[in-house]
């Protein structure tokens, strides 16, 4: 499985009401330090469909507002789930203490066990 098919495996378990950062997507897709390659791939379409809206940055700052039909498409995709988001002098932002998906080391492993072809989700 490539870095893109996991990627869009791990998208779509990202629970509603949460959102979760580049850089742990990466990570649970087995690459490490490379959360520009899933803002990348989220960017060309390369993940296929997937709940973009619940990706932020490593602040909670919602960093892929031009990807979506209106900058504001994002902020409120996000409210409708339950996330609130607040404006800041670094643009709107969720807060990752409240809504970051949790990952527990079980899911993590599940991921791993995945896509090294020993299991499925």
């Amino acid at each position: 499985m490539n870095f893109y098919e996991r990627l869009h495996v791990v998208c779509n378990q990202i629970p509603y009401g949460t959102v979760a950062t580049y850089g742990q997507l990466a990570l649970l897709c087995g690459k490490p330090g490379n959360s520009r390659q899933v803002g990348y791939a989220l960017r060309m379409g390369l993940a296929g469909e997937v709940p973009a809206h619940r990706i932020v940055n490593s602040k909670g700052l919602l960093s892929g507002a031009g990807f979506f039909e209106t900058s504001d498409t994002q902020k409120c995709l996000l409210e409708k789930e339950g996330v609130k988001v607040e404006r800041t002098d670094g643009g709107y932002k969720a807060d990752l203490k409240r809504f970051a998906w949790k990952t527990t080391a079980d899911e993590a492993d599940v991921f791993y066990y995945l896509f090294n072809g020993e299991g499925q989700i």
